[in-house]
């Protein structure tokens, strides 16, 4: 365990619970959920002040829950249909196919969500607390005791039996002394971006002039020409659920360190100042939008990779080149490696490959259980993979998956009285079937058309 500050905790907020999860993105605010299934205290705790982590703040695509190709299946099930059902009640989903060929995506309103993961919060009996931010971990006997700081109280303490990392950067596993590779270390590390919407856009009238391929070609031109000084010839802008407004994944930022305070400054500088070089080029060079204006940046620029935990088992492009299948599987997978990187010249680019013969391949338990856990299990984006699996496997239906296994093997490991990996694997398949989770990959083809989504076999919230 590392060497801990000298953190005094205000005793006026003491908590205990039986199921602590550290962070709320997609994988966290599923695995919370997923273990409020139980007569267990569930608490979630969350450094902002809302849920949804990258589904929130920086994207409005659900990618994962189909595979690519002309023949897509829908490979996600469970808890992660219940979010995309209440949008879809509220009438803000479409499907829409990705620009890069990566798969259909579950379009909604990323300010609905908010809400939406309150609402299941509330509905689930979850304790949530925003604001606050984990800051160390103590040994207490067989619990963990996990320090959290919130700026009118100072220190408070959590007192769980069993926690869940969803934290995307695994600060409780750094706290905790388990072992991790951290991105950039042995491969480049992934870049990073400032996703950006803009309001006013005349949809049709883009179309008509091209749509994507114009709009790729008009990249080019910019670029090459030196009109406007684009960071890179390539990058999507779509429709998003609100009438003549998109949201766009174009801003390339590479070399900076997300876990130093300093390069994480400059990033977030270097974002916002590339989201309007992009502004600027968009309005002058591309028809329909003329009187388009940005009117949203993402909360924080968006990280893919920092920490990515030694587990059990480490998935890796042999297990994606085989498409592998495990008897523990947790979940399946199967999306393309999407590798933005930087170029031995100093460029950026991002590198695609698919899964052979648009096939998934299975993630076994033992991605999300630390080597030496013992009442520990991580989730999200820190995950226990090799760089490129891992560029593969961060979809968000992926990791909202892995929640859910998280959160059903945490109340698992209570019920049997033993630790993380000592749980019975069959009874975490049966808890994951019953719940809806896919492990197999299903003969009945998705429906894909824009508005299909129920018409797609889905779970029902229970």
């Amino acid at each position: 365990m590392k060497p801990l500050y000298n953190l005094k905790a205000n005793t006026a907020m003491s908590k205990l619970a039986d199921v602590l999860v550290i962070g709320s993105g997609s994988a966290g605010a599923v695995a919370a959920i997923s273990a409020a299934q139980s007569k267990y205290k569930v608490m979630l705790i969350e450094r902002l002040g809302f849920a949804g982590g990258t589904s929130t703040q920086m994207l409005d695509t659900f990618y994962g829950f189909f595979t690519p190709g002309e023949n897509a299946r829908k490979i996600v099930g469970g808890i992660p249909d219940w979010v995309v059902n209440r949008l879809n009640k509220s009438g803000e989903v479409f499907l829409r196919p990705n620009t890069y060929g990566a798969g259909t995506g579950v379009n909604y309103n990323p300010e609905r969500l908010k809400s939406v993961w309150d609402e299941m919060f509330m509905a689930h009996g979850v304790e949530v607390i925003y604001h606050s931010t984990l800051v160390g971990i103590e040994p207490y006997g067989e619990q963990q005791k996990c320090l959290f700081f919130h700026k009118g109280i100072g220190i408070f303490e959590v007192i769980a039996k069993r926690v869940i990392d969803a934290t995307g950067d695994a600060d409780y596993c750094h706290w905790k002394g388990h072992a991790y590779e951290k991105a950039g270390e042995k491969e480049a590390a992934q870049s990073l971006t400032t996703t950006f919407r803009m309001a006013n856009v005349d949809l049709d009238k883009f179309e008509k002039a091209g749509g994507k391929k114009m709009l790729k070609e008009q990249m080019q031109v910019a670029v090459e020409s030196g009109r406007h000084p684009l960071p890179r010839k390539e990058g999507s802008a779509h429709e998003m659920n609100v009438f003549g407004c998109v949201s766009t994944v174009a801003v390339k930022v590479a070399g900076h360190d997300p876990l130093d305070p300093q390069s994480m400054s400059s990033a977030e500088i270097e974002g916002r100042r590339q989201a309007f070089v992009f502004e600027a080029f968009f309005r002058d060079m591309v028809a329909g939008y003329e009187n388009a204006k940005i009117i949203g940046l993402s909360t924080q620029i968006g990280v893919r990779e920092t920490r990515r935990v030694y587990g059990k088992y480490r998935l890796s492009m042999d297990d994606f080149n085989q498409r592998r299948q495990f008897e523990d599987q947790i979940l399946i997978c199967g999306a393309p490696v999407e590798d933005h990187r930087s170029t031995p010249d100093g460029g950026a680019e991002t590198y695609w490959k698919y899964v052979p013969d648009y096939g998934v391949y299975g993630v076994p338990y033992g991605c999300i259980v630390p080597e030496k856990s013992e009442m520990d299990w991580v989730v999200g984006r820190c995950f226990s993979a090799t760089h490129q699996a891992h560029a593969s496997c961060r979809s968000m239906a992926q990791t909202m998956s892995m929640g859910q296994a998280a959160g059903q093997a945490a109340v698992l490991s209570l019920d049997q009285d033993t630790d993380a990996w000592g749980i019975n694997k069959a009874d975490l398949s049966n808890r994951l079937l019953k719940l809806g989770a896919v492990l197999e990959m299903p003969q009945e083809r998705a429906q894909m058309e824009r508005n299909s989504w129920s018409k797609n076999k889905l779970s029902n919230e229970s």
